[in-house]
């Protein structure tokens, strides 16, 4: 046997029997060229966009790595198993064609759900964005645009399967109207929580209160359906979100400043005294280091009340903090009360003066 008979059959195959074995060997080769190349060029983008704070490049790369290597060896496969179609009549490989584009189509929307998951965390992290986005804003238009990605690939996967998707909008479009009116209140509560995604009046971790119902707590989750607060008492209270429609909402966990705002009373006989103490009062708080002097502060007599003169002092402080807030207005209220004694006179408390005629006091005498 010479040398030519030993290369044509070599393990027992005769190798000119099959010329398509060198395309197939061929094209592998190629895969892995190709897959290689892939690898060292996203190493090399990846220690190039590092440079960079983008947030849109880093997501695009990250999300893309993954997916690529998975269509180039699809790829690969594809044109392999063109060979073999070429070759073989086999029935097998009539479902080839389908199910490539349903593969096509679902590494696309493993990019694009890769790609919404690291946009998401960029935006709520610091090292990309100066300002981060709120977090509840993000994962809700994130859970938003995910649904839309997997809806419009089941769609387009049905359409490459053969089933026609007009009747199955048609159907759906009945059936909507159809669960609208059964499920109106679930979907009034969705497009509730919709409106606070969009809106933000308040988002995780806030304080709010409602002065129309009895609503107050720390808002601790905001779902689909419902809003999660925990109350001032430690309860959870789970609101529905459609409430938050229909009611005023106040969000004291935005505020600038706190308000002081007291009426303090000094006996009439200390009126002397009032008009020094009002403007040592007003003095003090323009150079106190907790008073927030580009607010409205004011400190004026008001009023001649039944038992004493009032004077009320109405500012902001610099925190917002509640505890701190409490701790400033003490240390106010207390050099407060530190002038008044400076002037000799004191706070007023309710008191009653009674007046006796002299002729009754002369009838007591005389008997």
């Amino acid at each position: 046997m010479n040398s030519s008979q030993v290369e044509t059959h070599l393990l027992g195959l005769k190798l000119d029997s099959y010329p398509w074995l060198w395309k197939v060997f061929l094209v592998i080769l190629v895969t892995l060229f190709v897959s290689y190349f892939a690898r060292f060029l996203f190493s090399k983008l990846e220690r190039q966009l590092k440079k960079t704070v983008n947030l849109w490049d880093d997501a695009l790369l990250e999300s893309a790595r993954r997916p690529a290597f998975f269509l180039i060896w699809l790829s690969g496969f594809s044109l392999v198993i063109e060979i073999l179609i070429v070759q073989s009549n086999a029935a097998i490989f009539s479902s080839i064609s389908p199910a490539r584009q349903l593969l096509v189509w679902g590494l696309l929307s493993w990019f694009l759900i890769r790609l919404i998951k690291q946009v998401e965390q960029r935006l709520v992290s610091a090292e990309y964005t100066s300002e981060p986005v709120d977090a509840t804003t993000v994962l809700a238009l994130g859970k938003l645009v995910r649904i839309t990605v997997l809806l419009t690939a089941s769609l387009v996967a049905m359409q490459t399967l053969g089933y026609s998707i007009s009747g199955v909008l048609a159907f759906g479009g009945v059936g909507g109207i159809a669960v609208g009116f059964a499920a109106k209140d679930l979907l009034s509560n969705f497009f509730g929580g919709l409106m606070i995604y969009l809106d933000r009046p308040f988002a995780v971790g806030d304080w709010i209160r409602s002065p129309d119902q009895e609503i107050e707590g720390t808002v601790e989750h905001i779902g689909w359906r419902q809003t999660r607060i925990r109350t001032f008492n430690k309860r959870p209270l789970y609101v529905p979100n459609s409430t938050f429609a229909h009611i005023s909402v106040e969000n004291p966990s935005r505020m600038k400043n706190r308000r002081i705002y007291e009426t303090i009373g000094v006996r009439y006989d200390d009126a002397s005294s009032v008009e020094s103490i009002i403007q040592q009062v007003k003095d003090m708080l323009q150079e106190h280091p907790d008073i927030d002097n580009t607010q409205t502060l004011i400190v004026n007599f008001n009023a001649f009340s039944a038992s004493s003169l009032d004077f009320f002092i109405y500012t902001f402080t610099r925190t917002t903090d509640w505890i701190e807030f409490h701790e400033v207005k003490q240390r106010i209220l207390l050099s407060v009360l530190d002038i008044i004694k400076e002037h000799g006179a004191d706070i007023a408390y309710p008191t009653s003066t009674l007046n006796i005629p002299n002729e009754i006091l002369l009838g007591q005498r005389s008997e």
